[in-house]
């Protein structure tokens, strides 16, 4: 019997195809790519000193990538080739886009198959789509394989000759990147315009009005003209607090008077108008619009929703989760369709279907939208036994906005009336109100897109929500007399542009064109990993270290985080995915040049040899007026007064607290900061032991108390290694940590001697001899004997814990790092790498899956309960794959460029 073995990139995707597929099928996952470009530092010792040693790419030979096999994978890569002697054909049924041709390229190439290949292809695993593309293969489009390749080559070269910049003149560990880079620019610039910000302060008058008629309902209504002028709301204003229109500015001056002036004033009706109200449903979900709805109505993360959506398409419940199409195919549209129909009425139905088509600046549009999988989908109740949690909840956002997507218009009323009155001082004041009823709520019964805040929302807050609600007029007709009641004036201040949230940090990379909306997710999660942006709520807040790395890199890298030619790049990438473009010519032109030695044409490699000198000084610098200066440095930012200097002549500094947002540091702020800052160190007075000064002082780690030493009288004829040896010989005072009861205003010098007197001997073992101390450590008090340490209670007891307490100490089971293994708190079945059992325990720094050889740590969002194993094999997978590898791969020639076809 003929067998035939299907690779799949994820473990949950090969179990539910295997189901499908029966006897006969091998199906086995690759655990995604199986090789890569490797570290330099990685790379064979001869290889390092030839052309590939730089970036692992010979830059001088057409780009050539040199790949090697994943430590990690290289058991992986056995099994497949022992399974593929004993197949008679090989499916590669990665997924359909540049990453999927790509790993499936890459499994040709190092697999190198004797037997017929064919490419399968599929946007949803369900039966009917699994049986539809084993009919219906095709070849690798090597296309698709230049670019992704190209992109990864693209994002080497940019990574390794600009993240080095950064070492040297911000911080060690810092990293550039095409997409993360320019990601940062956007949230950090909009940091800047709500620091640039001036408020602005505008009054306007509002009351509740009624028709003379009994029974009719009240209603309110605010001023929008006066004078036959238009009355200023927040958009008329500047965000340098300046009046921008030839609107009437009131103050409330003027509009308390104007209330005054209309509390005996007879209003009447000036103008009623009515309007047909009609909104259409939103398309079906892409990737970006995922994203962006689910977390504004869901409050997901981008990593967390694109991590939710991959199990659910790998278990047959979703098309494909990385596309940028909206568009449904016709099975699709009859399934929505028809279930529209069944749950709400055929009228909610429209008689012809809705087609949708993207806007997004260089869409793809190569797959369908993200819908429920299948030709007849499942209702949330349907699903609702196997799903639960964020699954649930993400599968029910899709499936209604789908579902609505195929509905009908709502349909309604929109009623806009103007009443006016004129004031005892002659003013005339015209009021406004308006409201909409819904006649027919058509796609709203199913489903309704949320928006993000905008900075004119009166309450300030993001909104779930844009319908207007179906607040009534009542019945009037234009000249009526209507009655005032509760009038009174209203004071606004104009808000800053809003922080983005990951919804509109996502939204502003897709309308831009800048980046893929498949890799969002992952931007965001890296500019958060590397310190550039931290959150809060669902508000994204730079650091100052974001503000130095943009600086960087807008003075001395621009056209590398221009929006516009990151943008162009990506249209470049598509090219060379189309057969438009050649790679090698696109990326000789990126990296060195059009040859022509102008500025505008020159590349990466002349941009960084031609650097010149950077201040690192300045960079680290931001200005905040009044002498005052920001100083990012090595362990955190801190403020720096040139006005005042200490006893050294040095300008005085004080720390930056961590949550402080950079909009919020203005003058008054750092001034304030600067006062509460302890001044130079605080003298303790003499210990009457040794004779020593001791002082308090303020440190890169916090408060601590020291003792001052004589200088080392050395000779003065020492060279200089004997000298630094001489040095290092001397005798290091003593230090001490305070603790959290003590603050440098307050210790006193018995404080600072019990500090130094640490470690405390407390006693000896009398079982093993061993010596037994208390100390202050790092993670806070503990006990020490021989290598094994126990945490004690409080800080209090490193003083008082007895030599008996001690004891009792010990004689308890050990907790925390280095105690007897504890039960694991679940069970996930076996890593396919490893082949050992995995499991999620609770470690000393929180919850952590293992398969007893690698460890991580789970995500915040992610509980022992909710994990999968689907998303353990991934945590583990990206865990290795981040880790250098333990031996040196052997050396071997460049990975060659054949185009082995798939027929």
């Amino acid at each position: 019997m003929s067998r035939k073995l299907v690779i799949v990139e994820s473990p949950a995707k090969a179990r539910t195809i295997a189901g499908y597929l029966g006897d006969g099928y091998d199906v086995e996952a690759s655990v995604g790519h199986i090789r890569d470009l490797p570290q330099p530092s990685e790379m064979p010792a001869d290889m390092k000193k030839g052309p590939f040693g730089k970036f692992a790419v010979d830059v001088d030979n057409g780009f050539t990538p040199y790949y090697v096999v994943d430590a990690d994978k290289k058991k992986k890569v056995s099994e497949l080739k022992k399974l593929l002697k004993e197949s008679d054909e090989l499916y590669l049924a990665t997924d359909e886009d540049r990453e999927g041709e790509a790993i499936a390229w890459h499994l040709l190439e190092e697999l190198k198959p004797k037997v017929p290949v064919k490419r399968m292809v599929f946007h949803e695993i369900t039966r009917e789509a699994i049986g539809r593309a084993l009919e219906n293969t095709r070849s690798l489009d090597l296309r698709l394989v230049d670019a992704q390749e190209t992109r990864r080559i693209l994002d080497r070269l940019y990574g390794y000759e600009v993240s080095p910049v950064l070492w040297r003149k911000v911080r060690q560990g810092l990293s550039a990147g095409r997409v993360q880079s320019v990601a940062t620019r956007l949230v950090v610039e909009r940091e800047r315009e709500r620091m640039a910000f001036v408020p602005a302060e505008y009054w306007d008058v509002v009351g509740t009005f009624a028709v003379s008629d009994e029974g009719e309902p009240v209603f309110p209504a605010r001023l929008s003209g006066l004078d036959g002028r238009r009355v200023a709301t927040g958009r008329d204003f500047s965000d340098r607090g300046v009046l921008t229109s030839d609107a009437v500015h009131l103050d409330e001056a003027s509009a308390t008077s104007l209330v005054v002036g209309l509390a005996d004033a007879t209003f009447e009706v000036r103008s009623l108008e009515t309007k047909p109200y009609t909104r259409r449903p939103a398309a079906p979900f892409t990737t970006s619009t995922l994203q962006q709805e689910a977390s504004r109505k869901l409050r997901m993360a981008s990593r967390q929703t694109m991590r939710t959506a991959q199990s659910l398409y790998e278990n047959g419940y979703i098309t494909y989760m990385r596309t940028d199409s909206p568009a449904l195919s016709t099975q699709a549209i009859d399934a929505a369709r028809r279930q529209a129909a069944e749950l709400y009425g055929a009228e909610y139905v429209p008689d012809a279907p809705r087609v949708y088509t993207s806007k997004a600046k260089g869409a793809q549009e190569a797959h369908e939208a993200i819908r429920p999988a299948g030709d007849h989908f499942r209702t949330p109740a349907q699903v609702a036994r196997e799903l639960s949690g964020d699954q649930f909840r993400l599968y029910e956002l899709i499936w209604k906005r789908t579902v609505a997507s195929q509905m009908a218009d709502a349909r309604g009323q929109t009623a806009s009336v103007r009443l006016g009155a004129v004031a005892a001082d002659g003013r005339d004041a015209v009021f406004s109100a308006s409201g909409t009823v819904i006649t027919f709520r058509g796609f709203l019964a199913a489903y309704e897109e949320g928006r993000d805040v905008s900075r004119y929302d009166e309450d300030g807050a993001a909104s779930g929500s844009d319908e207007k609600g179906e607040s009534r007029l009542p019945r009037m007709a234009q000249g009526d007399p209507l009655t005032a009641a509760d009038l009174s004036s209203d004071g606004h201040r104009t808000s800053p542009p809003p922080r983005f949230t990951e919804a509109s940090l996502v939204k502003a990379l897709e309308e831009r064109g800048i980046g893929r909306p498949s890799t969002y997710a992952a931007t965001i999660s890296v500019i958060q990993d590397r310190g550039y942006v931290t959150s809060r709520g669902q508000a994204l807040v730079p650091t100052w270290l974001a503000f130095a790395v943009t600086r960087l890199l807008e003075e001395n890298f621009e056209w590398l985080v221009d929006y516009d030619f990151t943008a162009e790049m990506e249209e470049d990438l598509d090219a060379i995915a189309a057969g438009d473009k050649d790679r090698v010519a696109w990326l000789t032109r990126f990296y060195f040049g059009d040859g022509t030695g102008r500025t505008e044409g020159e590349g990466l490699r002349d941009l960084v040899t031609n650097l010149g000198e950077i201040d690192a000084r300045e960079v680290n610098s931001i200005d905040i007026g009044d002498g005052l200066t920001l100083r990012v440095g090595r362990y955190g930012p801190y403020l720096e007064d040139a006005s005042a200097l200490d006893a050294e002549g040095n300008p005085r500094r004080a720390s930056v607290p961590e949550d402080l947002a950079p909009d919020e540091l203005t003058v008054a702020k750092a001034r304030e900061l600067m006062e509460t800052e302890p001044e130079g160190d605080k003298v303790l007075g003499t210990d009457p032991a040794t004779g020593t000064t001791i002082v308090a002082k303020k440190g890169r780690y916090g408060p601590y108390v020291t003792e001052v030493l004589p200088e080392p009288e050395l000779d003065p004829s020492l060279s200089a290694a004997a000298r630094k040896k001489a040095l290092a010989a001397a005798p290091k005072p003593r230090t001490g940590s305070l603790l959290s009861s003590m603050s440098l205003d307050t210790v006193t010098l018995d404080d600072a001697l019990l500090l130094l007197s640490l470690p405390r001997v407390v006693g000896v073992d009398p079982e093993s001899g061993a010596e037994i101390t208390a100390q202050n450590g790092r993670y806070g008090p503990y006990l020490k004997k021989g290598t094994d340490s126990r945490t004690l209670p409080s800080e209090q007891a490193m003083f008082t814990t007895t030599l008996e307490e001690a004891l009792a100490i010990y004689a308890q089971p050990k907790r925390g790092r280095g105690a007897t293994a504890t039960p694991p708190l679940r069970e996930l079945g076996d890593d396919p790498t490893s082949g050992k059992p995995i499991v999620v325990k609770d470690g000393r720094f929180g919850l952590y899956v293992t398969d007893g050889e690698t460890n991580r740590t789970l995500p915040r969002d992610v509980t022992a309960e909710s994990i999968t194993p689907e998303q353990a094999v991934q945590l583990l997978a990206d865990k290795r794959a981040s880790a250098p590898a333990k031996k040196k791969a052997p050396a071997r020639k460049p990975a060659a460029r054949s185009r082995a076809k798939a027929k």
